[in-house]
């Protein structure tokens, strides 16, 4: 019974999400913005019709994988490589540039200030890897919703993926490197390269599998049958793996990207265009409770006890992603409207920061609870306030670029000729 009472909350949430998302359209800005509103506000610290009994259930755990593994489909199935080869050295040096970008600038600026506050530079560090995690979903529920197109889009798209990749192995050295000075029990070199790149791999051997069996199915009915089954095999995999870990790090949208961008350069243009049609409002129906699952656990009190930190958070990280993506962007020769606008849709922070910050704080907690609860006060307060302001930056950066409704238009490979 109890079961059944906790699916019935996430499916009220889900539809109030719904609702205000449509309202929030109206006045022309991304629904995404009004499904995290209804997060926080129907979260545990809120209304708690969403609230920890739900959020912490293992069937509701299991969703949230799936959902996040059909979500990767959306990045996975525009890695097309012959689409890519042109632009593959520009994406990856500017995600490495706006990355690495982030977290010099963030530990540099904390550095500073922990230096003349005598706490540890260490911790400065720590901020500096957390800062570099974007979540993708945001960013691309925008691109979803406003239907956008151009190359500042078709930038942001593979880097979802590998922005993700670069921060996880950054973050994980930083900790393994942290966790050797102050003497608790740290993550070896092999844990840490398991850890950040088990997901693709897992991704990139069921994607084969899937690939070789999609190329064989006759109708569109099979072939979707024969994706989900092995997207579901791939998130099972995933679920196992993260049983087995002292904490659940395991990032099913990868999974969910790897395994469709291996499936997607396999099978033949056709047969990808006319499963996406199906399966694209599946996509946008799973972005709900992705979003809700990050919005919900915010707690909207901590804007009011936001401190200098917070504001230094968010201001560094912003300048760090801009001028990172920026300079990227320069030195390879990308687009004009990539340089001046991709920054703006980096911002979206919530989700995997907050798996970060919750692991640095289980590493401090005993050698330095003083020093996790600056981590946790900081990063907590930051996603809240964050969240809301990127969705409107991102939204701004697309209109900017000139991208917004494009993809009603004329596919942007298209128009060049390239597809």
């Amino acid at each position: 019974m109890d079961v059944l009472v906790q699916m019935l909350r996430l499916i009220v949430s889900v539809l109030l999400a719904l609702v205000v998302g449509k309202l929030v359209s109206k006045i022309n800005l991304p629904s995404i913005l009004g499904w995290l509103i209804t997060g926080i506000v129907i979260g545990p610290y809120a209304l708690g019709i969403l609230d920890n009994s739900v959020l912490d259930a293992s069937w509701f755990s299991v969703a949230e994988s799936i959902f996040q593994c059909i979500f990767g489909l959306m990045i996975g199935t525009e890695l097309i490589w012959k689409r890519m080869k042109r632009a593959g050295v520009q994406i990856v040096v500017t995600t490495i540039t706006e990355s690495l970008g982030t977290f010099f600038c963030v530990s540099a600026v904390f550095g500073i200030i922990f230096y003349f506050s005598s706490v540890p530079i260490y911790l400065a560090f720590i901020m500096g890897a957390i800062a570099l995690a974007t979540a993708p979903a945001p960013s691309l529920s925008v691109v979803d919703n406003l239907k956008t197109d151009g190359p500042v889009t078709r930038t942001l798209i593979p880097m979802a993926a590998l922005d993700d990749l670069v921060a996880a192995l950054v973050f994980f050295l930083t900790i393994a490197f942290v966790s050797a000075h102050i003497s608790t029990s740290g993550l070896s070199v092999p844990v840490v390269i398991f850890l950040v790149f088990s997901p693709v791999l897992i991704g990139i051997v069921t994607g084969y599998i899937a690939g070789l069996i999609l190329r064989r199915t006759k109708t569109n009915r099979s072939t979707i049958i024969w994706m989900l089954a092995m997207l579901l095999f791939s998130t099972a995999i995933g679920a196992a793996i993260n049983m087995v870990l002292p904490a659940p790090v395991i990032n099913f949208m990868l999974i969910g990207m790897s395994c469709s961008t291996v499936f997607s350069n396999m099978i033949d243009q056709e047969k990808l265009d006319k499963m996406m049609e199906v399966m694209n409002p599946v996509i946008g129906l799973a972005m709900v409770p992705v979003i809700l699952d990050l919005a919900a656990p915010l707690d909207y009190h901590l804007i009011f006890g936001a401190g200098i930190y917070t504001a230094v958070y968010i201001v560094s990280r912003a300048l760090g992603k801009y001028f990172g993506a920026y300079f990227g962007a320069a030195a390879t020769h990308s687009d004009e409207n990539v340089k001046k606008y991709l920054g703006f849709t980096l911002l979206p922070h919530s989700g995997v920061s907050l798996v970060f910050s919750g692991i640095a704080i289980s590493v401090l907690s005993t050698p330095a609870p003083e020093y996790a609860a600056i981590i946790q006060g900081t990063i907590a307060a930051a996603a809240v306030i964050n969240e809301i302001i990127a969705v409107f930056v991102a939204k701004k950066g697309f209109e900017w670029a000139g991208e917004i409704g494009k993809a009603d238009e004329v596919g942007f490979y298209d128009a060049k000729g390239e597809d």
